[in-house]
């Protein structure tokens, strides 16, 4: 039962990702992107990424430097999510504070 909100805040957050992507702007825009925006994007590339599968990864936004908090398992994990949170639109700097637990 412990599965069923996990799934229904992921879709919920795709659900946003996708009406918030036509409100967005590319690299090219002179138009910034929010930092929320930024945040849901970085948030659903996360949730996205099935090899490693980041459920406990906080995400925040300020003037696009994403700061990642959280636990992952490896320090590969932790890696591959600043990875992954560097290529969204709009992020200027990750400052990764994930920490690695077993």
């Amino acid at each position: 039962m412990a599965l069923i909100p996990k799934v229904v805040g992921t879709l919920s957050l795709l659900m946003l990702l996708g009406g918030l992507n036509g409100c967005t702007t590319g690299k090219g825009s002179s138009r910034p992107i929010s930092n929320a925006s930024i945040s849901i994007a970085v948030q659903a590339k996360l949730v996205r990424d099935h090899a490693s599968h980041f459920p406990r990864i906080n995400v925040e936004t300020e003037h696009g430097v994403v700061n990642l908090s959280g636990v992952v398992k490896t320090d590969s994990q932790r890696t591959q999510a600043e990875y992954l949170a560097s290529q969204v639109d709009g992020v200027v700097k990750v400052n990764n504070n994930l920490e690695i637990q077993n």
